[in-house]
């Protein structure tokens, strides 16, 4: 599995983008967001020194249905905000992958993380560049979770291995040591060992593509 962070130029259209731009100093925080059919509904938090100008700007854009302020104080407002062309979330529904929350918007430009396989991370990608959407890749990486793949005892032998420095560079700590303390025989130990490390090395390999640009949602891959 990877995780991606894009910074997306907005086009014109959809509000968050304009309005950003309009405030260019402001800091827009899309808490959530639910896509509808033809309106999406996002909880959105704003800070900037002209709040009620920004929340003006918001009430009159086009596509704008309703506004509604949760919390407001000197700078800072919460609110709640129907609108047609939900433009981020339509592209990740459409390549079927979550869009990691909060995503930030300063100046029109949008933070998103993204965690999903490769292909799915290149399609959203696709998706993005076929609304106007352009963008950068700040970072692409692999995000593996072992632990759902490795058995308790596996990770337990792990874990004693790594704490007592079987990985180190140099080894600091030998192979009987290691199945001493567990209490297990080295054979053991070493085929235990073996089928972690075979284990992880797999679950990265297999999720990772031959073609480092193929990867890379559009872009050059920053790997």
């Amino acid at each position: 599995m990877a995780q991606a962070r894009l910074n997306v130029d907005l086009p014109d259209g959809p509000w968050v983008g304009e309005v950003s731009r309009d405030f260019p100093e402001a800091r827009i925080q899309v808490l959530s967001a639910t896509p509808g059919d033809g309106a999406g509904f996002a909880l959105v938090k704003i800070t900037a020194d002209d709040i009620d100008e920004i929340l003006d700007a918001i009430t009159v854009h086009d596509t704008i249905e309703e506004v509604s302020v949760m919390a407001l104080s000197d700078g800072v407002a919460t609110v709640q905000v129907e609108a047609h062309a939900p433009l981020l979330m339509a592209a990740a529904r459409q390549a079927g992958i979550p869009i990691e929350m909060p995503v930030e918007i300063e100046n029109g430009v949008a933070r998103i993380d993204v965690t999903g396989a490769h292909e799915r991370i290149a399609d959203f990608g696709k998706m993005l560049r076929g609304v106007g959407a352009e963008f950068d890749v700040e970072y692409v990486q692999q995000r593996l979770n072992p632990a759902e793949s490795l058995t308790e005892r596996q990770r337990e032998l792990l874990f004693e291995a790594v704490e007592r420095g079987y990985y180190d560079v140099p080894r600091t700590c030998t192979l009987t040591e290691v199945a001493e303390h567990v209490g297990i025989a080295k054979s053991t130990c070493s085929e235990t060992l073996q089928r972690v490390e075979r284990t992880i090395v797999r679950e990265f390999v297999d999720d990772l593509p031959r073609n480092p640009l193929e990867f890379d949602p559009g872009t050059d891959t920053d790997t």
